[in-house]
């Protein structure tokens, strides 16, 4: 069973830092790409990030750009978003999600992705 479970949200105040973590099972880690995405009230759920586990490849949403970091670590089938520098329109929940293309945020159904993670930055 494919299950991917997003954690690491919390209340951080305009200008820090947050660390999110997405943990896989059921999947061949190594041999998928895995996504961020976010939605905040009332708005579309938007992807944010991508990394290809395959080869490395990263991906951003402009608004994020320069600020968000993803990496992944495939030992433990956990990829990571590193926020810096973080503003209140960031304030969303995330989930991360098994990609099926990174570069037009294509992702498998939402079935897989898990619980998300609440995010909340104040001004």
């Amino acid at each position: 069973e494919v299950q991917l479970q997003a954690s690491g949200g919390g209340l951080v105040q305009a200008g820090g830092s947050l660390r999110l973590s997405c943990v896989a099972s059921g999947i061949t880690f190594d041999e998928f790409a895995i996504g961020w995405f976010r939605q905040a009230p009332g708005k579309e759920r938007t992807g944010v990030s991508c990394i290809s586990n395959s080869d490395g490849r990263t991906y951003y949403d402009d608004s994020v750009k320069g600020r968000f970091t993803i990496s992944s670590d495939n030992a433990k089938n956990t990829v990571f978003l590193q926020m810096n520098s973080l503003k209140p329109e960031d304030t969303a929940v995330y989930y991360c999600a098994p990609m099926i293309l990174c570069s037009s945020w294509t992702a498998y159904g939402t079935s897989y992705w898990g619980k998300g993670t609440q995010v909340t930055v104040s001004s």
